[in-house]
């Protein structure tokens, strides 16, 4: 797979520019319902740490709105919603790195006002943002977030980018937005479970707090690289077709 710079006519056409607005949509409204889960759980029950149910809940908030902002996104722009994703893509060569340079300022824009759009509407209320937790360092936190953002990037493609999907491509949303709430319920208490730039830059500009924000840089910029070298080298170049049923 080759990696592409890109035509600026065709980073830029209308048809970019729809996509460009169908991510900074998409991911505003992931990012809102996310982090607005995470401010009404904190509000409810007065507490600024998750117990085992907030998990869940804020876990299950984040699969569904992505599943949501990954399908209205999807005919138009691929619904990525995910600077992690965008750069895997890129590597795998499924999308060129100029327009994925502007998907990412998309992704980030939208990320960003979703966060302040909270701030106003709950009156004030602080903004939750990515943190590590104590115990774990910053070093096991970025591993993590590479194999769980691999496992996302991995997903993408098997379910949305590989030729060969199929009818499996109907419910590729699904599929996204699953691995990310079962990553949230695995990494959350140490991590924070972010596989998201945007997802973690956004509430750290509304909320002025930087702490350890490149964490949810590195981790997930390694982890979806790995994952565009891993799937498209492995599985969409190969000459050989997968096994069919009347072969066995």
């Amino acid at each position: 797979m080759a990696i592409a710079f890109g035509r600026f006519d065709d980073s830029f056409s209308l048809g970019s520019l729809k996509a460009y607005l169908a991510e900074f949509i998409s991911t505003l409204l992931f990012v809102f319902a996310g982090v607005g889960s995470a401010i009404a759980y904190n509000k409810l029950t007065s507490s600024a740490a998750l117990d085992p149910a907030g998990l869940v809940a804020v876990a299950l908030c984040h699969g569904f709105a992505l599943f949501v902002a990954v399908a209205v996104g999807a005919n138009i722009s691929g619904g990525h919603v995910n600077p992690a994703v965008t750069f895997g893509l890129a590597i795998g060569g499924q999308i060129t790195i100029l327009t994925g340079i502007v998907y990412w300022i998309a992704q980030l824009v939208g990320a960003i006002v979703a966060s302040f759009l909270l701030k106003f509407v709950t009156g004030g209320l602080a903004i939750p943002i990515h943190s590590v937790a104590s115990g774990v360092g910053a070093v096991e936190a970025v591993v993590m977030e590479i194999v769980i953002t691999f496992a996302l990037v991995y997903t993408v493609y098997a379910t949305a980018a590989d030729p060969k999907k199929g009818s499996l491509g109907t419910i590729a949303p699904i599929g996204i937005g699953f691995i990310v709430g079962a990553n949230i319920l695995a990494a959350g208490p140490f991590s924070g479970g972010s596989m998201n730039p945007a997802r973690s830059f956004g509430p750290a500009v509304a909320s002025g707090d930087f702490t350890d924000n490149w964490i949810y840089w590195v981790g997930p910029l390694i982890g979806g690289a790995l994952a565009g070298l891993v799937y498209p080298n492995l599985y969409m170049c190969a000459p050989t077709h997968a096994p069919l049923g009347d072969d066995y």
